[in-house]
């Protein structure tokens, strides 16, 4: 039977409807009151009862329906009062406690399961974030909602789209799947899941996921972590790999703060720079990503890779940085002739090799398959390409050992080329079993051809000893003396002649005439148990 509800009827609308509303809540259960469905306006209601299965409320114009905290708005309405089930149709909308709004062309809403189907413009919002897809499924028990037609989510300049996805109310949590994109002014993210929070904006990651800025140049993979994309702080674990125009990191986790630029990477950190050749190993590296600094400790390792003898250095802690800022509050002077220097233009000093520093700090050691190196302390420059070598440095080149309070080692192209030995300076070379040539003198001044010592220079209360050998290499006596200036040159990487340069003093001895336990000069200290035999004697391997 059908009957209809004229509007100017006023009391014929009051009996209709509290009939209509009293037949709707009966027989009513223990938890009635929370899954009714109640109507609250309607401009026009009839009735259509098909059978005991079928009756229905049809209600038009301005609709507003309620159930428990939830409020339901619509052009018309269908309410099937024996099972509960309410269809909406024109401008949807669906307001959660004044928490969660959900609009669409269309709704199917199961009022005893309290789960709805929203289809046609969908669109979700939380006040932060909102969703828009073709087809929705809302469970308002467990406020949770679901698509899987495609769907996008704005959160401010942030957008993220994927195929399926599943709104959590309660947490604010998006959990995106399926060719999940977010883009961001300043970053994309690509993967395959992603949970996303629409209030803390903090994006986390669970399987692979690609993160690309700065037009491409610099990538990051991680398949665990978060990105704060409010706070521009991330942490990414299970080994990330971030590449960053030239240089390349990974480590067994990392965390970033792209507002300040500092990073720290922890456990087994690789960093490489390709730009400059440089690589470094450590179990824990800080950067700073503005001032192009970074600090390695545990067991730090920097190498200086070269096409046939790269350099292996090693030390408690190894620090880099730009020269130009570190010359605005201490002095560093250049110790080479600045006029063989080229010019360099302070626009792009900068980001040139020779605009950055290193300082290694306590146990240092040095390694490379031509010269091997141990001192308390180091600092290279890359304005002059040297290396200076502080507090008991020894640096040792094929059979050769040098000595003294301060050296300098001078490389050209990252090879030796030449050795300055400050105040005690002494160079030892072992030519037999106790047998040892030795010169001493204020300074020393080395040379190096090819990578290897082509001839020394001492300088100052210069003495000397040296084994006399034949042709046959045979020993044939043995050379004390003392000069101003004594020059010892190389043939073949072993020493060759000795000159002696004014105010020479020396003795001559037969082999047997001397005990070759006692020809020693002040200060020898034969200290072969200190080098560095392989670089994995640098590395700690």
């Amino acid at each position: 039977m059908r009957h209809r509800f004229p509007l100017k009827n006023i009391y014929a609308f009051f009996v209709l409807l509290c009939c209509a509303n009293a037949a709707f809540a009966q027989p009513p259960a223990a938890d009635s009151t929370k899954k009714r469905i109640n109507i609250l306006h309607a401009d026009r209601i009839s009735f259509i009862n098909q059978d005991s299965l079928n009756q229905f409320q049809v209600l038009a114009g301005n609709v507003r329906i309620q159930q428990d905290q939830t409020l339901f708005f619509c052009d018309s309405a269908s309410i099937n009062t024996v099972s509960n089930v309410l269809e909406s149709f024109g401008h949807v909308q669906i307001n959660d406690a004044d928490s969660l709004h959900v609009y669409s062309d269309y709704l199917k809403y199961l009022g005893k399961e309290k789960k709805a189907t929203l289809t046609g413009n969908v669109k979700l919002t939380d006040g932060k974030g909102t969703l828009t897809t073709k087809q929705l499924d809302y469970d308002l028990a467990s406020k949770i909602s679901t698509y899987s037609t495609g769907g996008k989510v704005v959160n401010g300049k942030t957008v993220l789209t994927s195929e399926e996805g599943v709104y959590y109310e309660e947490t604010r949590d998006v959990y995106f799947k399926k060719n999940v994109l977010l883009v961001d002014p300043e970053y994309n993210i690509k993967t395959d899941t992603l949970l996303y929070n629409t209030y803390t904006s903090v994006a986390t990651f669970v399987v692979p996921t690609v993160i690309t800025s700065d037009s491409g140049r610099r990538k990051i993979a991680t398949s665990d972590g978060y990105y704060d994309t409010k706070n521009k702080k991330a942490y990414f674990g299970k080994r990330p790999q971030i590449q960053d125009r030239s240089t390349f990191l990974t480590a067994d986790e990392v965390a970033n703060d792209d507002s300040t630029g500092f990073g720290e990477a922890r456990g087994n950190v690789i960093y490489r720079d390709t730009a400059q050749n440089v690589t470094i190993i450590a179990n824990h590296l800080n950067s700073n990503k503005k001032s192009g600094s970074f600090l390695a400790t545990e067991k730090p390792v920097m190498i200086l890779k070269q096409e046939d003898d790269s350099i292996f250095i090693s030390a408690d802690t190894l620090y880099s940085a730009k020269l130009s800022d570190l010359r605005k509050y201490r002095n560093v002077p250049l110790i080479i002739d600045t006029a063989a220097l080229p010019k360099i233009d302070s626009s792009v000093a900068k980001n040139d090799s020779t605009d950055r520093f290193f300082e290694a700090y306590y146990h240092v050691k040095i390694f490379s398959d031509s010269l091997q190196a141990v001192g308390d302390s180091l600092f290279y420059s890359g304005e002059d390409s040297a290396f200076r070598l502080f507090k008991d440095p020894i640096v040792w080149a094929r059979n050769s050992q040098i000595t003294g309070d301060t050296i300098y080692l001078y490389t050209q192209h990252k090879k030796p080329s030449r050795l300055f030995v400050f105040e005690n300076a002494l160079s030892v070379e072992k030519v037999g079993k106790v047998y040892y040539n030795q010169v001493k003198g204020r300074t020393i001044n080395g040379f190096f051809k090819d990578g290897n010592i082509d001839w020394l220079r001492a300088k100052g209360n210069s003495e000397s000893i040296y084994y006399g050998q034949d042709e046959g290499g045979k020993f044939i006596g043995v050379n004390r003396a003392t000069a101003d200036i004594i020059d010892m040159y190389f043939v073949e990487k072993k020493p060759d002649r000795v000159v002696f340069r004014s105010n020479l003093v020396g003795t001559t001895s037969p082999m047997r005439q001397v005990v070759h336990e006692e020809m020693r000069l002040r200060g020898f200290k034969w200290r072969e148990e200190l080098r560095p035999k392989t670089k994995y004697d640098i590395t700690g391997d």
